[in-house]
């Protein structure tokens, strides 16, 4: 069967760094087998989702490199989670229930209380039609659970241990007691479906044959098998990867909001930094810049996956575009650094890639190579007598170590006392890309007027 897996976000916010993580296993599984990746909107939740969320996920996903053979979304598939449940409720694996939230609050605090596990009662399974109606007249409105196959004959309603397993795709073994859990409600009191039954249902209908998501799922996934046999469907493989922790080892569910990938993007991350990062974070691979996403699938294996936490550090992904940059030829960004107002191609970026952190940063640095500064004059003596050796033009590579021998023989300087001076009046800056690219650059009229500590 070929490879088919889905990535679904609700549209209820922007994505961020903890489910690129999960959509680029997916679509890393999908590429390197030849598969199909399914962008699915779970848009159920109508009082939060949006189309400008809906929409801002696609253009995260498209900036990032991602294309979809297929995309849907639950809120047009209504018709479709009705039918299913009609067929479950017609087989008694879906039933009514009628009590509020408060009134199971106080069954829990009251199981707590005599030392039993707080799991539903199947008070819904044993309500009479006459019962039921009478509940209906008073205006109370039914939500429905999913009867979990935990039961036998002998014992009626009463749960019994009862082990689902799977063989997990990161995990390994994986086992689920369903004699430990309430019947899950599919269906609110609205009317609305619940992602536990909507994503089986969708799983189902399209085929998926991996699923891959965090292990706060492992529990859910236990059920959820029980409703695929419950619906005749074969359930696809499961592989529930780590969640992210931060560097101090806190868990970034509570952050995350900080790290969204529009957040990245107008911070100046490149996409294959941020990709890249994701998809090695929490695997034996070396977090490694990479090209593009058939290098990173190319290294796409779950035996590579680790169930430790992954460790997010955004001064490591940093880092990690800053490499990416220092490794970039001029036409992967060319256009990019037009947009930004930075011109002179090539030699301006061979000159400055090196000292990037972020591509924004090459505007400063083309200010420094062709805009005006304020020089900052640390020796007045040495820099005011650089400006009266500076060769005429043209200048190339070997400008600058003519100049700083000239200026060393006539003053006496060398070292940093030489060197440091003369960097501060030309770039305004202790540190930076290599005075012998930029002086060229600059041109003879700039630098003459900064080592004269002339705005220029």
């Amino acid at each position: 069967m070929k490879t088919t897996v889905r990535f679904a976000p609700s549209p209820t916010g922007r994505l961020h760094i903890g489910n690129i993580r999960t959509a680029v296993l997916n679509y890393l599984l999908a590429r390197k087998s030849g598969g199909d990746f399914i962008l699915r909107l779970d848009d159920t939740d109508r009082e939060r989702s949006t189309d400008e969320f809906a929409e801002g996920i696609r253009t995260d996903l498209r900036w990032l490199g991602f294309a979809w053979q297929r995309e849907e979304r639950q809120s047009d598939r209504m018709a479709r989670y009705a039918e299913v449940a009609e067929a479950l409720k017609a087989a008694g694996r879906l039933y009514p229930c009628f009590e509020s939230e408060e009134e199971l609050d106080r069954k829990r605090k009251r199981q707590l209380g005599r030392g039993l596990p707080p799991i539903y009662d199947r008070a819904g399974l044993k309500l009479t039609a006459e019962e039921k109606a009478n509940l209906a007249a008073e205006g109370r409105k039914a939500h429905w659970r999913f009867r979990l196959p935990n039961t036998s004959a002998e014992t009626g309603l009463t749960p019994l241990p009862t082990i689902v397993s799977w063989n997990d795709q990161i995990r390994g073994d994986q086992t689920v007691d369903l004699g430990s859990l309430s019947d899950p409600v599919l269906i609110r009191e609205d009317g609305t479906p619940l992602y536990t039954f909507t994503s089986v249902v969708d799983d189902i209908d399209f085929a998926i044959t991996h699923i891959v998501r965090g292990e706060d799922h492992v529990t859910n996934s236990g059920v959820q098998i029980a409703i695929f046999e419950a619906l005749g469907a074969v359930p696809p493989r499961f592989g529930h990867h780590s969640l992210l922790i931060g560097a101090d080892g806190q868990a970034l569910s509570k952050r995350l909001g900080t790290l969204s990938i529009e957040t990245f993007r107008a911070d100046g991350l490149e996409p294959m930094a941020i990709l890249s990062h994701a998809a090695l974070v929490g695997t034996s691979d070396a977090i490694e810049p990479h090209a593009d996403l058939d290098e990173l699938a190319a290294l796409f294996d779950f035996d590579k996956i680790s169930t430790a936490p992954g460790r997010f550090d955004v001064h490591e992904l940093a880092s990690l575009n800053a490499k990416l940059l220092h490794k970039l030829p001029y036409d992967a960004v060319a256009e990019k650094l037009a947009k930004l107002g930075v011109s002179g191609g090539q030699p301006v970026w061979d000159a400055i890639r090196g000292n990037l952190t972020y591509l924004t940063d090459a505007r400063d640095w083309w200010t420094v190579i062709a805009g005006e500064i304020d020089p900052v004059i640390e020796n007045a003596a040495l820099t005011s007598k650089a400006a009266d050796l500076l060769p005429a033009e043209p200048w190339d590579a070997t400008t600058w170590s003519a100049l700083t021998t000239a200026v060393g023989k006539e003053t006496g300087a060398k070292g940093r006392a030489l060197f440091h001076p003369l960097r501060l009046a030309l770039t305004g800056r202790d540190a930076g890309p290599e005075l012998k690219a930029l002086l060229p650059l600059m041109g003879r009229t700039r630098a003459e007027a900064r080592l004269r500590g002339q705005r220029g």
